[in-house]
Order: C-alpha cells, then structure tokens, then sequence
C-alpha cells in the first residue's frame, strides 16, 4: 500500500477517535462516558498509535541487572514490567500531552513506578543538550529502569547504548549493537543518523583514544553530523510510510 494512503488512513482515523472522543464528552450521559471513555483511549491507542502490534510484540529486552528496554507498553503490560522489578519507566518520546503518554502516566501511579518524559529524537543528530542530559538522568534516577519509545527501535537503541556505556562500562564498539536490526532499527534510513553518531566518535578514537564525553564536549559538532549523513528512499519509505515509525 502507498505510503500516502496509509498516511490517509492514520488521519481519518485520529479524526473518528477525536470526534468519538468529543461526543461522548459533549452529549453522553455520566455512567456511559466512565464506560465508553476508557474504549475510546485504548481506540486511540491501539490503531492511531500502532500499539496493537505491541500486545504481541513489546519488543521488550533485558540491557543488564537494572535496566531494560522496550517499545511503548499498554497500560496492562506495565503490570509485567513492575514485576521483573523494574522501578522507573523512562518515555523517550516526547508526547506526554498524548492519550497514550497520559494513560502509561496514570498506570505508572497507580502501580507505584516513577514515570519520566525524556524527550530525543530518532532522525537528528543527537544534540550535546540531549546526551548530556541523559547521562544525569540514569545517574539520578531510581533503578531498575524500563527505556521505551514507539518501536523500541531508535531512540530506546541510541539510550540503551548510552546506557550500557556509563552505566555498566561497556564499550562504546559494543554497546552500539543497541542499534540493530534484531530490534527494528534501520541504519540506511534517517535514523542511521544514531549509528553515525557512534561510528564518528569510534573513528575520532581510534587515532585519539579519548572518551566519549570528551569528545562530545571538545570534537562532537551535530550539525555537520546531520548535513554529511546520506540515507537511501527505500529505507525512509520502509520506516516513515510503511512502518510509521516517529
């Protein structure tokens, strides 16, 4: 199917779940809202933000001892994440004023987790702001953690390499692998930009052994990183159109 019907799709269906959503808020009696609400936000969900694909595929895998990654949980799957003890649920995307990011908030309450909105982004050079402020965050926070985007692709990859390199020492060559196609990620598209971060750095330490935050600090520039990186079509229609990937 074209990418630009799917893309029709997507907004024909965003517009029913908001009408549903205006409806029932501006004309159904009190008992029905408290029941069809929780249907309408779990619509929205499941198919405006492709969550059906994560009641069978969470994508959901162990970094280390403290720490795991995934893609976005439905509120009932957060019930499995506290129980493999996780204590803080880290959401990487940026939506938190989105029913599916209001709803994980609500389920996080009620099940005694932290809940934290980091925002990064999965077709840009990772700006010094961003990886500076997740090395504080994972140094702060409560663990064990839970990292999640929308796939459990890009961004969870790009904050589980990062994570296994500061957290747990593992080296920056190893630590990339974070960025595979075992969990979805495709380096040929945009996002290839989060490899392309880690292989500039590797290539700057082979002839100047420093560390990675060194070099972001003294030598990392993203904007160049962004201009010279090269994806290919196919990659981007695979990932933009077909998957809907954000």
């Amino acid at each position: 199917m074209p990418s630009n019907r799917i893309k029709g799709i997507k907004r024909a269906l965003r517009r029913g779940a908001t009408n549903a959503r205006s409806r029932i808020a501006e004309t159904a009696p009190e008992p029905l809202r408290r029941f069809a609400a929780p249907m309408v936000r779990y619509t929205d969900m499941l198919l405006i933000d492709h969550l059906f694909v994560r009641v069978l595929f969470p994508n959901r895998h162990r970094l280390s001892s403290r720490a795991w990654r995934a893609a976005q949980p439905l509120p009932y799957q957060l019930k499995t994440v506290k129980a493999l003890g996780v204590r803080t649920v880290i959401n990487l995307r940026g939506n938190g004023s989105k029913p599916t990011a209001r709803a994980e908030r609500a389920a996080c309450e009620r099940l005694g987790l932290t809940y934290v909105d980091y925002c990064i982004r999965s077709r840009d050079a990772p700006s010094k702001a961003e990886l500076r402020g997740l090395r504080d965050l994972f140094a702060r926070i409560e663990h064990p953690l839970l990292l999640h985007c929308k796939s459990g692709a890009d961004r969870a990859g790009l904050a589980s390499a990062l994570y296994l390199h500061l957290v747990d020492n593992v080296p920056v060559e190893e630590a990339k692998r974070q960025l595979s196609l075992r969990f979805g990620h495709i380096r040929h598209a945009d996002t290839g930009v989060l490899d392309a971060f880690f292989d500039r750095y590797l290539a700057h330490a082979a002839n100047d052994p420093i560390d990675l935050f060194t070099w972001i600090d003294h030598h990392y520039d993203p904007v160049e990183l962004k201009r010279s990186f090269r994806s290919r079509g196919w990659a981007n229609r695979l990932v933009n159109g077909i998957l809907g990937r954000e």
